[in-house]
């Protein structure tokens, strides 16, 4: 081989500038080359001289951390199944271009470059060139392909999202920072993949099949969370969160992977299922695969599979544990991801439901997905993977049970409508909420729901046993949103339709709760014996202080309310439930004047004390992709009820664009407060040269 100085190629450049802006990965790096598959990129080759004659140049790509998977770069075009190249040469340059196959490996390579002699021997060979490759929605070819700019905008280019909370009735948003391009986001994302039991297990293999992006949607699914593996978040749906962080804390999903590939894959305490499917969307959209975040409401956790949720009470009201038992959550986030499933029959491309949250294990891990979202609709639940679990999520009925203190079972509500509510995501045109619902059922009663759930194996539910006086009974719960700190009243009323007088036992429950109904303890409770009057309405008044329910409330705030009517004689009561969620205050941000990229700027942050007891260990959490890190700005001393305390804080924008600023407010006895702001970061102005003559 020839000496360093007689070299002919001295130089690489990777012209990372010009290729990342046309691949549109400059966001995540402006220095390093980082390209999509399917999609050509140039480096060029600082040479002393051209080209000795007859010499020729070949091609080799090393795959991987391990360098193993080797690919010879052919010379010629082929067809479009192999990665081939072409150059050109002037005096002291050569241009390579590179072809990659729209089906080809992600992840990083290593390109080297061999000057080769007519005899095929090695005369040069310059390494250490090295690039990261992604998926490429933009390519036709790949089969993560999504043909709307628009769409590929959000689901890929958009660091900021809006994920939906609370319950059908009261539907909050919470703004999330994606982050997807913050620094070394993209390198996490590839730990994850690294550190997953098939890398650990057989690296080659698995590097091997990173091609498929239903196989990477199945790694990241088991990753997210750290059941089983060396996953980044650790779940926990009740309190204390005194070792880790809140789930309701977090704002946005750098911090959590930054955290866990500090800890060197030790999982990041705590995650909920928003967080889960936040993550999943900031590993998902950096590696190339369009994806965003939904959220259903009244989501169905059918344990036994048989699409329908027995839930028991006893005398009392309270719900009988059973172990492992079906359950009802508020709301369920989990991530929609668009690709072609070559794998399935014809009909399933297009959203794929995965969801990171561990539930339910698939195959022997906690991961479940993808599955085609147009399966769920159709009701066929023999595609891949975990079509019934997800069908159940949205379409499972209710039936609930009292349980005598004799163990006789006695039926007192039938909801086959409730379950899979108000399906929501991020619109792509605003921070507004897009219900797509449709997607996954026909419309309730329709006979094209009918047969979905006939071909789903949806079991005939049994007719109660006819009533008697209780047809005539009709029982509702009032209540206005009520603001956590302050006392309010919940209305039962009770409307008699018949021509009979009618007396009846009227038990009313607050019980604390966490989203996904686990029971935190009871708030209050009221009996009473009344009288309904034919044609008329009963009206019981519930009144709930805040010196009472603060004492049970979970850390999602939410008061879950049970009415239960009893009449004497009649074998069947009545039961009607409502979830109040306690709203909290906003926190106002503000950023006055204009924001330049590389220019400091100060945001204004306040906050007034709603409660009617002081606050003390006050902090704010801010961040924002493209505009600063999480960094947290201590209240000194305590907030007293009433109080408005406000802080400044000056930060220098590092990207240009449409960003957001979150914030997140946490105190002793009052956490997880929001805050948002919209700001334009512009690029910098540089004043032309006036020249005079």
């Amino acid at each position: 081989m020839a000496s360093r100085r007689n070299r002919v190629i001295t130089e690489v450049d990777v012209r990372s500038h010009e290729n990342n802006l046309i691949h549109r990965t400059r966001e995540i790096d402006r220095e390093r080359l980082i390209v999509r598959r399917g999609q050509p990129f140039s480096v060029t080759l600082q040479c002393t001289e051209p080209l000795p004659p007859n010499h020729y140049l070949e091609l080799e790509l090393h795959v991987g951390k391990t360098d193993k998977t080797l690919i010879k770069v052919q010379k010629q075009q082929g067809a479009g199944e192999r990665w081939w190249f072409d150059h050109q040469g002037l005096q002291d340059e050569v241009l390579l271009t590179l072809h990659s196959p729209a089906d080809a490996i992600i992840g990083q390579y290593s390109l080297v470059v061999l000057l080769m002699s007519p005899e095929d021997h090695i005369i040069e060979k310059t390494d250490k060139i090295k690039f990261h490759l992604l998926f490429n929605p933009w390519c036709k070819d790949d089969e993560v392909y999504l043909p709307d700019e628009s769409l590929l905008q959000e689901y890929i280019m958009n660091e900021n999202g809006v994920i939906y909370l609370g319950s059908k009735d009261y539907i909050n948003k919470l703004h999330w920072n994606y982050g997807q391009f913050e620094d070394y986001v993209m390198d996490i994302c590839f730990e994850i993949l690294d550190n997953s039991n098939e890398s650990l297990k057989n690296y080659q293999l698995d590097n091997e099949r990173r091609a498929d992006p239903v196989y990477i949607c199945r790694i990241i699914s088991a990753m997210i969370n750290s059941n089983g593996d060396r996953g980044v978040l650790l779940g926990r749906w009740q309190e204390p969160y005194t070792d880790g962080v809140s789930p309701s804390r977090w704002t946005g999903s750098v911090p959590i992977l930054q955290k866990w590939s500090k800890a060197r894959a030790r999982a990041v305490k705590y995650g909920q299922c928003w967080v889960f499917a936040a993550v999943a969307c900031t590993v998902l959209r950096c590696l190339g695969i369009p994806t965003r975040v939904i959220t259903t409401f009244n989501s169905a956790h059918d344990v036994d599979g048989n699409l329908c949720l027995d839930v028991l009470y006893n005398e009392r009201l309270q719900r009988i544990d059973q172990g492992k038992q079906d359950s009802c959550w508020n709301f369920h986030c989990w991530v929609e991801s668009w690709m072609k499933r070559s794998d399935l029959p014809k009909g399933n491309d297009g959203w794929q439901v995965l969801d990171p949250t561990p539930q339910e294990l698939s195959e022997g891990k906690f991961c479940c997905g993808p599955c085609p979202v147009a399966a769920i609709k159709e009701g066929d639940l023999s595609v891949k993977y975990d079509a019934p679990f997800i069908f159940a999520e949205v379409n499972a009925d209710i039936v609930e049970w009292i349980v005598r203190s004799d163990g006789q079972k006695q039926k007192v509500k039938v909801d086959e409508r409730y379950v899979g509510s108000y399906i929501s995501t991020k619109s792509v045109w605003s921070d507004q909420r897009e219900d797509v619902t449709q997607n996954y059922k026909y419309p309730e009663g329709s006979i094209q729901e009918r047969d979905a759930y006939n071909k789903a194996g949806q079991r005939t539910l049994v007719p109660t046993d006819e009533r008697t006086g209780l047809d005539n009974l009709e029982l509702t719960i009032k209540h206005t949103k009520p603001v956590f700190g302050t006392d309010f009243d919940v209305i039962i009323e009770v409307k008699n339709d018949g021509i009979k007088e009618v007396q009846a036992q009227l038990t009313v429950l607050a019980l604390a709760m966490t989203y996904n109904s686990i029971h935190q303890g009871e708030c209050q409770r009221q009996k009473a014996s009344i009288s309904l009057h034919a044609g008329k309405v009963h009206k019981e008044v519930l009144r709930l202080r805040y010196d009472d329910y603060v004492r049970c409330v979970s850390e999602h705030y939410l008061i879950g309310l049970k009415a239960f009517l009893e009449v004497p004689g009649e074998n069947e009561p009545i039961m009607k439930t409502a979830n109040i969620p306690l709203s909290k205050p906003e926190i106002l941000v503000q950023v006055p004047g204009k924001a330049v990229v590389l220019e400091p700027v100060t945001c204004m942050i306040s906050f007034t004390n709603p409660l009617p007891v002081s606050l003390k260990e006050g902090v704010f959490t801010v961040e924002g992709a493209g505009l600063l890190a999480a960094t947290e700005v201590n209240v000194k001393g305590d907030i007293a009820p009433g109080q408005r305390v406000s802080v400044k804080l000056s930060f220098t924008p590092v990207r240009t664009g449409v960003r957001k600023l979150m914030v997140d407010f946490d105190s002793d006895r009052l956490k997880d407060v929001k805050g948002v702001a919209t700001l334009v970061v512009r690029k910098r102005y540089s004043p032309m040269t006036v020249r005079y003559f």
